[in-house]
């Protein structure tokens, strides 16, 4: 049985007792008070664990989606006397609808602005809960709140929300192994690196806020039946603040730390209660307790305890596959084919007119000076910025008006000049990442293929005995190495790699040019960027040379180096 089976069955057999335990073993009712309000309240947490704790975003009010969930179930089922499921279910979808419609508004934004934004919807919800009197009760509240049929009891009802708590756990604790999971760490990690891997970076962000509105409205929903009334002032901008601070101080990326987070936050207050005969007393170790967890587990407390064994994982079997690339073929006579390009910066003309035709198979070479734009082409190809004019095509398919993630679908891949990788993954994850684009024909056979590709990958750059390991833990080269696995993982149509033996040793570019002449020997096209000219020469068999922006030579690559305007720009010789 896999690691990973065994800690399903381990989770289930330890969610059943805790939902059995809390059904058969009586409280008073001040204990099921406190229970309840840390299960719903983790419920609430756990979408933070998915915006923040997986996608990085700020989210700012939970506490008000939180608060749709429990007024939809507190006006549905006292005013209008509707089922409890479906109030339950209407606020859900009333909170996923909300959550929706204010990324669509911010999510470009992104940072304060983001954060801004959701204080204002916090705020506003507040003050129409408190001055709306005549439909949601006002400052008074809702009071009487049924629960539903089966479940009346406190004891019965706390089972269910703790048997829903451990189910809704569970699916955030697997989300983070899936695609979209996966998708929403490097969006974390890199924006732009998961962007140059076929993430649609806006749409991962709104699906991670929407789910986060969701269980909150689903936390709110059964927090109104739990205590029977709710009134505005349990949702305020505070309450956010708290629920922010729970998923923080347990451990954001986890649902375990957000649980572990939540009952400390709950239960830590009413460990401190003989302190309350001191005035101020009590928050100021409340306070500290929470300063000192924060200072020295900056991860939270799951996170910290992930690290003591993270050391014990063990190493993926090797596959007995080889990585093989399969470039697809059109028929184009071109792989890659720039007309016309010209990018633009105010006044500055960073690329100027410049023509480019990379012929299928083999190394082809982009090189100048500093300044000259090769970087600013190449982030024009793949999408990264915008092009000012012309036109680009891939394996003969137009992509100029396409995003950057549509791009790398149609078969561009590529590597940075300063190294983005996705560092809170480990190397295979990383990998992982660029093998499951959209268009890779090679992944066939659901996860285990994937994983196969992802691991013969880095066999092929020479790690792969270091799958497991994160990515602080190499060196620089090696890193450029992961880099190029990721994206060979892809089987692009086109690799584009930016200044791939910057920062190497001498060995370091040898063995790249031995990879080099790996990946070339299996028909994929290579477009590559460096300052190296003994690895250029050695590489590529075809040069193109740019100076201020312009294209100034184009052609085999020993006749180019020896042209008097190639070295006068790039050698600094004159004839």
């Amino acid at each position: 049985m896999s690691r990973s089976a065994i800690g399903q069955l381990v989770y289930a057999l330890l969610a059943a007792s805790l939902v059995a335990l809390t059904a058969t073993v009586k409280t008073d009712g001040y204990v099921a008070n406190i229970l309840m309000q840390a299960a719903t309240y983790a419920i609430a947490v756990f979408g933070l664990s998915i915006v923040l704790g997986l996608c990085g975003q700020i989210n700012l009010a939970q506490a008000a989606f939180f608060a749709l969930g429990a007024y939809a179930v507190a006006l549905g089922t006292v005013d209008h006397q509707l089922p409890f499921w479906l109030c339950l279910v209407g606020g859900m979808t009333l909170a996923l609808a909300a959550g929706a419609a204010l990324g669509l508004s911010t999510l470009r934004l992104g940072g304060h602005y983001l954060a801004m934004v959701t204080i204002s919807f916090q705020q506003i919800l507040t003050v129409v809960l408190i001055n709306a009197t005549g439909f949601t009760h006002g400052p008074d509240g809702v009071s009487s709140i049924p629960r539903p049929t089966g479940f009346t009891s406190v004891q019965a009802f706390l089972a269910l929300v703790v048997a829903i708590l451990a189910s809704s756990g569970y699916l955030v604790w697997r989300l983070a192994d899936t695609r979209l999971g996966r998708a929403m760490r490097a969006v974390r990690d890199n924006e732009l690196a998961a962007s140059a891997n076929g993430i649609d970076i806006f749409r991962t962000k709104l699906i991670a806020f929407a789910l986060a509105a969701l269980l909150a409205g689903l936390g709110g929903g059964l927090f109104a039946g739990g205590f029977s009334y709710i009134s505005p002032d349990q949702f305020a901008f505070a309450d956010s603040i708290v629920l922010l601070t729970m998923a923080l101080l347990g451990g954001a990326s986890s649902p375990v730390g957000a649980a572990i987070g939540t009952g400390l936050l709950i239960l830590i207050p009413e460990w401190l209660r003989f302190l309350k005969s001191v005035p101020g007393l009590y928050l100021a170790v409340y306070g500290l307790a929470v300063i000192l967890i924060v200072i020295f587990m900056p991860d939270g407390i799951w996170g910290y305890l992930g690290k003591l064994f993270q050391a014990r994982e063990r190493e993926r079997p090797k596959p007995a596959e080889q990585l093989t690339l399969h470039p697809v073929d059109s028929g184009a006579p071109m792989a890659l084919e720039v007309r016309g390009l010209r990018k633009n910066f105010g006044g500055l003309k960073a690329v100027d007119g410049v023509d480019l035709q990379v012929r299928r198979g083999g190394v082809h070479a982009l090189i100048g000076p500093n300044g000259s734009g090769k970087t600013t082409t190449l982030n024009v190809v793949t999408g990264l910025y915008r092009a000012s004019d012309g036109a680009i095509f891939v394996d003969g398919v137009d992509v100029t008006a396409l995003p950057a993630h549509k791009r790398t679908v149609a078969g561009l891949a590529r590597t940075f000049q300063n190294i983005r990788l996705f560092r809170s993954m480990t190397a295979l994850e990383n990998v992982v990442v660029g093998a499951e684009r959209d268009g890779n024909a090679l992944i066939k056979g659901g996860r285990s293929a994937l994983w196969r590709r992802a691991q013969a990958a880095l066999d092929f750059v020479g790690l792969g005995h270091r799958v497991d390991e994160r990515i602080p833990s190499f060196t620089y080269g090696h890193q450029r190495l992961i880099e190029i696995a990721r994206a060979l993982a892809a089987n692009p149509t086109v690799l584009l790699l930016d200044e791939p033996a910057a920062g190497l040793n001498l060995s370091e570019k040898k063995a790249l040019h031995d990879l080099l002449g790996r990946i070339a020997a299996q028909g994929l096209t290579i477009l590559l960027i460096d300052h190296d000219m003994t690895l250029v020469a050695g590489a590529a068999r075809h040069v193109t040379v740019l100076n201020f922006g312009r294209r100034i030579a184009d052609g085999e690559t020993a006749d180019v180096l020896r042209q008097p305007d190639v070295a006068a720009a790039y050698l600094g010789v004159s004839e």
